[in-house]
C-alpha cells in the first residue's frame, strides 16, 4: 500500500482552502500569486500540501499547469540560457527544490516557507492518482530502469491508471511522434523523467499542445524509485547536503559540474546580498560618514590675553 506524505505531514485542514491563500487563480484563469525572487527566479510560497491541492484543482477542472523544481544548478543555468529561463518563466507553478534555495530566500528577505522537492510531489500525486483513478504516463528514464519504476508505482500506489510510458532515449527526429503517443493516451498527469535542460525543452516546446492537464518534470525521480539511486537521509535533506549524498554515489558524473554551479551560486548570492545591503543603505539614508577632523588639544589652543 502507499503512503501519503502530504497526510502524513499535514493531518486536518482543508488543503483546498490553504491552497488558495497563497495560489489564488492560475494563469488559465488568470492566475495571482505570492512569489519570491531569488536571484532573479520567482519561485512560489507554498508548502507541498498547497502544491498538491493546487495540482488537483487544475487536473479536476480540466484546465492546464505545468510544474517546475528549482536547485541551485537550475537558478544558475537561467543566467545564460533564455530557452530555459522563459521556459521557467512561463510555468503556472515554481516551488524551490533544495534547501539551499530556501536558505537563500531566506538571506534575501524574501522568505519561502519550504522546499517542495519534484520527486516529493510525484509521490503525492501518484497517491492522490490512485485514489482519484487520475490517469498518469511517464517519459524518460532508460527502458531497463523505467520497467522496474512502473512496476514500483504500481505495487505501491494500488489502483494508480498508467496509460503508458515510454524511456528518454529517441532521436530529435522521433520528438514529435513521441508528443502525439502521449497525446493519444490522454493523461492527467505527464511526468517527463530527463535531464535538465532537456525535459524543460521538451515541455516548454509540447506541454500546452499535448492536452494534459498537469505536466512536470521529475528529473532522476524514476531513478530513485527504480532503485538504481538513493535518496539522501532526511537529516542530509533537511541540512542541504542532498548533493553531497548524490555526488557520492556519481563522484565522476557531478563532481565538476557540482564545483563549477555550486561555486557560481555563492558568487551570485554574495553579489546580491550586497546589492541588497546597498539598497537598504540608500532607502535608510545611512551614508559611511567619514571620521570627523581631531579636535586640537587644549595646549594647542591660543589663550586671551
Amino acid at each position: 500500500m502507499y503512503s501519503d506524505p502530504v497526510a502524513e505531514q499535514h493531518q486536518g485542514g482543508d488543503a483546498g482552502t490553504t491552497a488558495a491563500s497563497n495560489i489564488k487563480t492560475s494563469r488559465q484563469g488568470g492566475t495571482e500569486r505570492t512569489r519570491a525572487q531569488v536571484l532573479g527566479c520567482g519561485i512560489d510560497r507554498v508548502d507541498l500540501q498547497e502544491s498538491v491541492a493546487y495540482c488537483e484543482a487544475v487536473i479536476d477542472a480540466r484546465g492546464f499547469a505545468q510544474h517546475m523544481a528549482i536547485n541551485v544548478a537550475k537558478l544558475v543555468a537561467m543566467r545564460s540560457d533564455p530557452q530555459l529561463r522563459h521556459g521557467v518563466e512561463t510555468c503556472e507553478l515554481i516551488t524551490a527544490d533544495g534547501q539551499p534555495v530556501v536558505w537563500a530566500s531566506r538571506l534575501l528577505r524574501d522568505p519561502l516557507p519550504e522546499r517542495v522537492p519534484g520527486i516529493d510531489l510525484m509521490q503525492a500525486l501518484l497517491a492522490r492518482a490512485a485514489q482519484k483513478r487520475y490517469r498518469v504516463y511517464i517519459l524518460g528514464a532508460r527502458p531497463a530502469d523505467l520497467g522496474r519504476a512502473v512496476a514500483h508505482i504500481r505495487s505501491s500506489y494500488p489502483g494508480v491508471d498508467i496509460v503508458g510510458y515510454r524511456d528518454g532515449y529517441y532521436a530529435d527526429t522521433e520528438e514529435a511522434a513521441v508528443a502525439t503517443a502521449i497525446r493519444q493516451a490522454e493523461p492527467d498527469i505527464l511526468f517527463v523523467a530527463m535531464s535538465s535542460p532537456r525535459k524543460e525543452y521538451f515541455l516548454s516546446g509540447h506541454g500546452r499542445s499535448l492536452g494534459v492537464p498537469f505536466v512536470m518534470g521529475v528529473g532522476g525521480a524514476v531513478d530513485v524509485l527504480a532503485g538504481v539511486t538513493r535518496r539522501a537521509p532526511i537529516i542530509l535533506q533537511r541540512n542541504g547536503l542532498e548533493w553531497l549524498f548524490r555526488l557520492a554515489q556519481e563522484p565522476r558524473r557531478l563532481a565538476l559540474r557540482y564545483a563549477a554551479t555550486n561555486s557560481r551560486f555563492v558568487a551570485l548570492l554574495s553579489r546580491e546580498l550586497m546589492l541588497a545591503y546597498g539598497r537598504h543603505l540608500f532607502r535608510t539614508g545611512r551614508r559611511l560618514r567619514r571620521p570627523a577632523p581631531p579636535q586640537p588639544l587644549p595646549s594647542d589652543r591660543p589663550h586671551r590675553i
